[in-house]
């Protein structure tokens, strides 16, 4: 039995690695593909009836790790300098207020049809609300360096800015300026801890010479991290602050402390940590999918009682993408359809507490509105590409004329 699990699971990675290599070509979300691999497993352990113990508590451990090393690896990607800056701050708008405008708009709605509290509703709605960088990310692989660079940003921005958002939101009973001094407070705090233990790992990982280096390194980081959840801190922003330190440490020449890290054999162990970064995320991200759609049942899949709030919902989305981008003048093509919900909602879906859970807001309509937007975001690529290669063609024929 041992042996048939292990060869379960290589072939089930591997094909992972398939669908997030091919996804480029397809264009078809490695995350369908994903949970439709883990939904179809499912079926085949009813039919056989094998005995899989309960993966349920599985999920939210996954989730959190996959978040940590999804941000790392974004962070990681990310150059700073000055020519970037105003690219840098239209992201940023456009991860907030979209962001923003959906989940306060669906709590209002929730609140005024569901007769929820406006708390509830909204901590049921942020998740909805957030894109997933683990999924938009690797769809942008094939995109414009421009294109793909501007989703990084966004979708990383969207990600740490929505996690923030919702643990300010379940955390806190009441809404005014002391919640608002707290949380710039809580801000101000993490960003001092964030200082100190990035250049505390990034001296680590200069000084170090044991073969073994990066594993202490993500375990210290998901320590660091899990303490700052633990106070309610908003921990994103230290792995925020690691990644953009290793990427952008030439951009601290100036800073004599800094010299100590501008060697040719550090830059060299950044490029080898960036890699076994990347590494692990595939791999957690992989496992995370495959699970969820393992534990998709098929009642929640196709619940005909939430699919007119997910495409109302998923409709809604797109329509302030859209008008967002037309407000900051932002292209249209591609970047409205990349706007997918994943891994991150998943994952403060599942951390909401009991009292504050509301019947609408439901695992069907999250796997919906989860599907429906990756859908789009397929079609949206494909049509992307077939304008390209007619643009492609017309300009060779126009140079042969």
């Amino acid at each position: 039995m041992d042996l048939v699990a292990i060869i379960s699971f290589c072939i089930l990675l591997l094909l992972a690695y398939v669908f997030d290599i091919s996804s480029s070509k397809t264009k078809i979300p490695s995350v369908i593909l994903l949970l439709s691999l883990g939904f179809l497993v499912k079926q085949v352990v009813n039919i056989f009836k094998f005995k899989i113990p309960d993966l349920n508590p599985t999920l939210p451990f996954l989730g959190t790790i996959g978040l940590v090393l999804i941000v790392l690896e974004s962070s990681l990607e990310l150059e700073l300098n000055k020519s970037k800056l105003y690219f840098i701050w239209k992201s940023f708008i456009l991860a907030l207020l979209p962001m923003l405008v959906t989940s306060f708009g669906l709590a209002f709605a929730f609140q005024y049809f569901g007769g929820y509290s406006f708390k509830d509703s909204l901590s049921n709605t942020i998740p909805l609300a957030i894109i997933s960088s683990a999924i938009a990310i690797p769809s942008s692989n094939n995109l414009l360096k421009s294109d793909k660079t501007f989703i990084v940003y966004e979708s990383s921005f969207s990600d740490i800015l929505g996690v923030i958002l919702f643990n300010l939101i379940i955390t806190n009973n009441n809404f005014g300026f002391k919640l608002v001094g707290h949380f710039i407070f809580e801000v101000f705090f993490i960003i001092v801890i964030s200082c100190g233990t990035t250049l505390g790992l990034a001296f680590f990982l200069s000084k170090i010479k044991h073969h073994i280096k990066f594993i202490p390194m993500i375990l210290m980081i998901l320590l660091i991290y899990s303490i700052s959840k633990m106070f309610h801190l908003p921990a994103l922003i230290f792995i925020l602050f690691f990644g953009l330190f290793l990427c952008n440490i030439d951009k601290f020449k100036n800073y004599r402390f800094i010299n100590i890290f501008n060697t040719i054999a550090f830059y060299k162990e950044v490029r080898r940590f960036k890699i076994l970064a990347s590494e692990f995320s595939f791999l957690i991200r992989a496992l995370f999918f495959l699970l969820f759609g393992y534990l998709i049942e098929t009642n929640e899949l196709f619940n005909e009682n939430t699919i007119f709030e997910a495409l109302c919902i998923t409709a809604g989305i797109f329509i302030i993408r859209a008008l967002f981008l037309k407000l900051l003048k932002l292209p249209i093509n591609p970047l409205l359809y990349i706007a997918p919900r994943g891994l991150i909602s998943i994952l403060l879906f599942l951390s909401i507490p009991e009292v504050q859970k509301i019947e609408i807001a439901n695992k069907s309509l999250l796997i919906q509105v989860i599907i429906l937007t990756a859908m789009i975001m397929m079609f949206g690529l494909m049509k992307c590409k077939n304008n390209d290669t007619k643009t492609t063609e017309n300009n060779t024929a126009d140079k042969a004329i």
